[in-house]
């Protein structure tokens, strides 16, 4: 794997799950939304189509990876997938399991409420189940 640097308000706002082939999957500190990034780790990429086109389709493999291991931990009704990039360039996606009765649905989560911190015991039995399950896919 090529040097990679992980941004530092990506590692501040978020905790490390576990690293699959082409990415680190990271939980966002905010205990309202069950909520990973997915950050390939290679340098100075910011949109999808500055990965190589094997990467692209290894993106996208990890994503649903990414996506179905939340919605198996979580039992969640519906899976919000975004690259957005706006705040910070670093390459990096999001999945948010999202509920009817979480405080943003129908809308996006962004800024309706203020993050909520995880209770630490929470967080990592969340990050655990999380982490079984990824590495259980990827094997």
């Amino acid at each position: 794997m090529t040097f990679f640097n992980l941004n530092p308000r990506l590692e501040g706002d978020s905790y490390p799950v576990a690293d699959l082939k082409l990415c680190a999957v990271r939980l966002m500190k905010d205990a309202n939304y069950p909520w990973l990034l997915l950050i390939p780790r290679k340098p100075d990429l910011v949109e999808i189509i500055d990965l190589e086109e094997e990467d692209q389709l290894q993106l996208m493999r990890e994503i649903a990876q990414a996506s179905q291991a939340i919605r198996q931990v979580t039992d969640c009704e519906k899976l919000n997938v975004a690259a957005l990039g706006n705040q910070v360039s670093q390459l990096h996606v999001h999945v948010i399991a999202r509920f009817r009765e979480d405080q943003a649905w129908p809308g996006p989560v962004w800024g309706v409420v203020p993050g909520e911190a995880y209770d630490p015991e929470k967080a990592e039995t969340l990050i655990e189940q999380l982490r079984d399950v990824l590495l259980e896919g990827a094997a």
